[in-house]
């Protein structure tokens, strides 16, 4: 007799692996299935509440001096500002959660190297974050409109939507982005915790936005107004602004021009 090609383990198993599947799928669906209305209800707007004498713009930029601020020191102090601001839990490692970090000149710019550059620019540190694309893929790719781009350009994140399922992860070619794989208030002094921003919750994703709620009451980005003039944020829609003029007087780069996603971080070298 020819065996039978599974014993009556293998089918049960096969049997699991079906309805795992099944039910993988059927929440994908109804992901998919709630985002037409998520997009509807978010219309592109931030939850955040305008003030009267908040700032308005149509396209927020940041110009970073990288002659003036290329240390890790320097800029971990800023990371401290902005995620003791934020609300950012400590953790470490792979779980570690980050808006604003440092890196060296051939992962910040890797289509840009250049073998004959100077040693001291190659050895920089850069301040990295959130690029808030013009043409964010991670907006394209997320099934809830969790993260979305508000009229001035800041790509935001609504939390409460935010259904853990990383594609934004996936699709941002920066890594600017960090999923909460713990409970975030275990990683957070509660006794030093801003009440002014919420915390978030297990299983969301987080990132940079720009200090929507400082600029809403007329304050700048809080990393740009501790950097000491070497990050300068403004309009980019603004012919007057700083950050055009900047832009005029000054050569930049950004990072990876190849992604297309027109980055409205700009770097100058």
């Amino acid at each position: 007799m020819l065996g039978l090609p599974y014993s009556a383990g293998g089918f049960e198993i096969m049997k699991n692996n079906r309805r795992t599947f099944i039910k993988l799928a059927g929440l994908a669906a109804a992901g998919l299935a709630i985002a037409p209305k998520a997009m509807a209800s978010s219309g592109g707007h931030s939850p955040v509440k305008p003030h009267a004498e908040g700032f308005h713009g149509k396209h927020w930029a940041m110009v970073i001096d990288t002659t003036k601020l290329h240390d890790e020191e320097e800029i971990a102090k800023l990371a401290h500002v902005c995620h003791s601001l934020h609300n950012v839990p400590e953790a470490k490692g792979k779980k570690e959660i980050k808006w604003i970090w440092s890196d060296e000149y051939e992962h910040t710019f890797p289509e840009q190297e250049n073998p004959h550059m100077s040693e001291e620019v190659h050895h920089r540190d850069f301040v990295l974050m959130c690029n808030h694309c013009e043409h964010p893929p991670c907006v394209r790719v997320c099934p809830t409109k969790a993260t979305y781009k508000r009229p001035d350009g800041i790509v935001a994140m609504d939390y409460h939507r935010c259904i853990g399922c990383r594609y934004c992860m996936a699709g941002c070619p920066f890594g600017a982005r960090s999923f909460n794989w713990g409970e975030p208030r275990k990683n957070l002094d509660l006794t030093k915790l801003n009440p002014e921003y919420p915390t978030r919750m297990r299983g969301v994703v987080e990132k940079c936005n720009f200090c929507v709620e400082r600029l809403s009451v007329g304050k700048i980005p809080a990393c740009a107004e501790a950097s000491e003039g070497a990050m300068i944020f403004g309009d980019l829609a603004d012919p007057e602004s700083e950050v055009r003029k900047v832009l005029r007087e000054r050569f930049t780069i950004r990072r990876k021009p190849a992604a297309g996603t027109e980055p409205s971080v700009y770097y100058i070298i």
